[in-house]
């Protein structure tokens, strides 16, 4: 999980980065694809990665923070997200391939699953996080073998970003190659119900150069699996030697970005861990500057996630920024940004396409600076409305052009008329 942020000097091939990004079915968040899994993501996830053990203060504060997905390390805590009406992801020993190899484990892992299965607020089973490709073929077993006495709760996995070494991926190659084979082989050997990755760029000085590349691979295997993704983004830092603590306004942009590109899940690392500074809360429970923000990115996000689940990501591009991954707006798109009221920033917008069919009804559209406001009008295929992911109510512009004003790294999201 706290894989440091590593430049590879290799340079990746343009054909193989357009191949991969761009030649995909389109998917946001229906039936999962999986053989065996009747598993559904159900209400958008808005969850975390290292936090205190469970009591009713800690579920309390959780629900206040608008998440919905806490980490139970028992049944015990089971109990105690169900009675805050929050859903939990359990950890255990047992949910390891070597289980599978050893009689009396196997038979303790089999005990566990008959008796949590049932259980009202479990969700999910964590078994293992940045595994290696030399992994996959025991995870996959683990994950048939529990999916198969438990089809109805996922069994959860999250991957290594894209500037991991090749000795940590598994796989070798320049980093669109060797991380292309690692998803590949993932979706492969593994077949999992939903595909999670985390993603560090806020270095002391600058950012990586990667999070948009790791966006787009991610949201194309996710696609052309038929699942949805989650991604795990930095609240926090570890290592402040090399990477700073995000403010509020980039934790925003994070968060937009990644439902932009049709993410059903945003995750924050961490919620409060020793040696982690700036985290959402701290270790004897005070909440942070973050945790404040998050209490409402988290319903903005997902509310709109929400409203796109029923739909498909048929595009996602930009309208100035030129890094790996970023496709430019074509200039015949459905929706376009016509004219911006703020001064030029070199990061421009984000506009990710929805739509039921082949045709985009829905946008949304995010301000990828988040150090300044910007306005700009959109301008769609017909008349507007556009969604107040506080209340969950459209409001139409009776035309064809919608004024926007964004905060730093913020978005809206905005669909044609019904």
């Amino acid at each position: 999980m706290r894989t440091r942020i590593e430049h590879s000097g290799a340079a990746k091939l343009a054909c193989i980065l357009c191949l991969f990004l761009f030649s995909c079915n389109p998917w946001i968040g229906g039936a999962v694809a999986q053989p065996g899994s009747s598993w559904q993501v159900g209400t958008p996830i808005a969850t975390y990665w290292a936090g205190p053990a469970i009591t009713d203060a800690v579920a309390q504060q959780m629900v206040e923070g608008g998440f919905n997905l806490v980490w139970c390390g028992s049944e015990a805590e089971l109990d105690v997200a169900h009675r805050h009406g929050l859903r939990g992801q359990l950890t255990s020993g047992l949910f390891t391939p070597a289980s599978l190899d050893d009689p009396d484990r196997r038979q303790q892992l089999d005990a566990l699953i008959a008796r949590v299965s049932k259980h009202p607020a479990l969700y999910s089973y964590h078994l293992i996080d940045e595994p290696s490709a030399a992994q996959f073929p025991a995870l996959g077993k683990l994950v048939a073998y529990m999916r198969q006495r438990d089809p109805q709760h996922l069994a959860y996995i999250n991957l290594f970003p894209t500037y991991a070494n090749n000795q940590q991926l598994g796989t070798k190659g320049d980093t669109v190659t060797a991380y292309a084979e690692h998803l590949r082989l993932y979706v492969e050997q593994v077949k999992p119900s939903l595909i999670s990755y985390d993603h560090y760029q806020f270095q002391l000085k600058g950012d990586g150069d990667q999070y948009f590349l790791n966006l787009a691979m991610i949201r194309r295997t996710a696609q052309e699996a038929g699942v949805p993704f989650l991604n795990i983004v930095q609240a926090c830092t570890w290592a402040p030697d090399a990477m700073r603590i995000p403010n509020a306004d980039e934790l925003r942009y994070l968060v937009y970005s990644t439902v932009a590109y049709g993410a059903q899940g945003i995750s924050y690392y961490v919620y409060a861990h020793p040696n982690h500074h700036g985290s959402l809360v701290g270790l004897d429970g005070t909440p942070g500057p973050l945790y404040h923000a998050v209490k409402s990115y988290n319903r903005e996000f997902v509310a709109i996630a929400k409203e796109l689940q029923p739909l498909r990501s048929l595009g996602v591009y930009h309208t100035s920024m030129r890094e790996r991954g970023c496709e430019p707006l074509p200039p015949d798109a459905a929706f376009r940004i016509e004219s911006s009221a703020s001064p030029a920033s070199p990061r421009g917008f984000l506009l990710g396409l929805f739509g039921a069919g082949e045709s985009p009804t829905h946008a949304v559209v995010v301000n990828l600076d988040y150090t300044a406001g910007a306005s700009a009008t959109l301008v769609g295929p017909g008349a507007l409305e556009r969604f107040d992911a506080g209340t969950a109510q459209w409001t139409s512009a009776n035309k064809s052009a919608i004024e926007l004003t964004l905060p730093p790294g913020g978005g809206a999201l905005v669909r044609t008329a019904r």
